[in-house]
Order: structure tokens, then sequence, then C-alpha cells
């Protein structure tokens, strides 16, 4: 009991103290499940075609805030980063982000095989972004050239693949306004996990920056790209709606 004690003591002094990195793990918690629980509710605001998106932007949030809630908690009595809780959480959140490409564009003609190489693709990605990271420095480089592939290879569908081709060929300037947003996300916003891992010692920009300054950055890159994520599908859902309802009205 007096142990639990005096690690909550810790954990508060951090608070008092304002130690960026427990704030942002307290504001990611915050942001991430009010953001879950305002897609929930906006499903009913939204065409049948687009309920599953706005779920799909719930659970991806609502998972992260779950993450974060534990997170939060690990930093706050140990000091150091939650590595393996955060390499669980990407590995839920981030193919079901690359879900939520295969349905912003289903609807203008999406196979699943594109759904399947994008998740295959963000599993690559991860599971090796894990193993550089928890297998030393020595092996870190090669597991992040493998991770980087997985990456690249998102990026390649969305800007080059069948992602970008269906995007172009839609007849709905919402999809493609949302598209571009999501493109800024892929390459502006994913690029500090890469940046971050680089960081580590041993790796290409060893040196650069503090490493335990790396969770402050992650924190900040998750809020940001999963709610963004979700409200670029949120705003493509609402005005197809408001488009499909006027057609009907009329």
């Amino acid at each position: 009991m007096n142990t639990l004690i005096a690690a909550d003591l810790v954990g508060l002094d951090r608070i008092v103290n304002s130690d960026p990195v427990a704030i942002t793990f307290f504001i990611g918690y915050m942001a991430m499940f009010a953001s879950a629980v305002f897609f929930f509710v906006e499903r009913s605001s939204v065409d049948g075609k687009w309920k599953t998106s706005l779920l799909v932007s719930g659970l991806i949030t609502g998972i992260a805030a779950v993450h974060y809630y534990y997170m939060r908690d690990f930093y706050m009595i140990t000091g150091t980063s939650p590595t393996a809780f955060r390499y669980v959480d990407w590995t839920l959140t981030v193919p079901l982000m690359c879900v939520e490409f295969y349905l912003l564009t289903k609807p203008f003609g999406a196979k699943t095989g594109t759904l399947t190489k994008l998740i295959l693709a963000s599993l690559l990605m991860l599971i090796t972004g894990y193993i550089g990271e928890t297998s030393g420095i020595d092996n870190n480089i090669f597991w992040g050239v493998a991770s980087t592939i997985g990456y690249l290879y998102i990026v390649y569908e969305v800007f080059a693949g069948d992602v970008a081709r269906l995007s172009k060929e839609s007849n709905s300037p919402e999809l493609k306004r949302a598209m571009f947003l999501l493109k800024i996300f892929i390459t502006l916003g994913w690029s500090i996990y890469p940046i971050g891992y680089m960081v580590l010692p041993g790796n290409l920009l060893s040196g650069v920056f503090e490493v335990s300054s790396i969770d402050l950055f992650y924190n900040l890159a998750d809020a940001i790209n999963k709610i963004g994520f979700g409200l670029v599908i949120y705003s493509v859902a609402i005005a197809e709606t408001n488009k499909m309802r006027k057609v009907k009205a009329a």
C-alpha cells in the first residue's frame, strides 16, 4: 500500500512540476475519449453507407483513449516510455486507419484487395518497428528499413495507387478534398513516427534531440492524426449525406 501511495505522489509531482510529457498523456487521453463519443453520437446524422466509417473513427479514438489511460499511468509511475502499450495501440489503430481509406473510396469502387494490401503494409511497418525498438542498437537500423518499406507502400497507395486512382475518378469534390487532407496526414503527420524511431541510440538521427522527448512528439502526433483522420471522414460523410438528401427532396 505504501508503495502505491509513493508511486501516486511521484506521478502527481510530474504534473505539479509541469512535465510536458505527462501533461500530453492527459491531454491525449481526454481528447481521444471526447472524440470517440462525438463520432459514435454523430453516426445518427449521416447516411447509412457512411455509418461504418464513423464507427471506425470512433473505434480508433476509443481504442487510443483506453491505451492512453494506461500509458499515462505507466509514465506517471515509472517516468519511462510505455513502448509496449504504444505499439499495441498502433497495431490496432493504424490498420483501422487503413480501413478508413477503403471505406472512404468503397462507394466509388474500392476493392477488398486494396484493403488487404494496406493492412499488410501497416502490420509490416508496426511489427518490424517494434522489433527494432526493443531488440537493441545492433539491429534497429535493419528493422527500421523494413518498417519504412511498409510506410512507403501506404504512401504509394494514397498518392499513386488504387486509392489515388479512385479518388481522381470520382465525381465527388468532397472526396477529393478529403483525400488531399489525408495525404497531408500521411506525409507530414505520420512522418513523426519514423523520425522518432531514427532518433533512437545507434540510429541515423541519434543525438539530434533527447530520446526522452520522443513521447511528447508521439502524443501530439497521435492526437492530431487520429482525431484529424476522423474529422476528415466526418466532413465527407456529412457533405455526401446532405447532397443525397437534397437529391431526394428534389
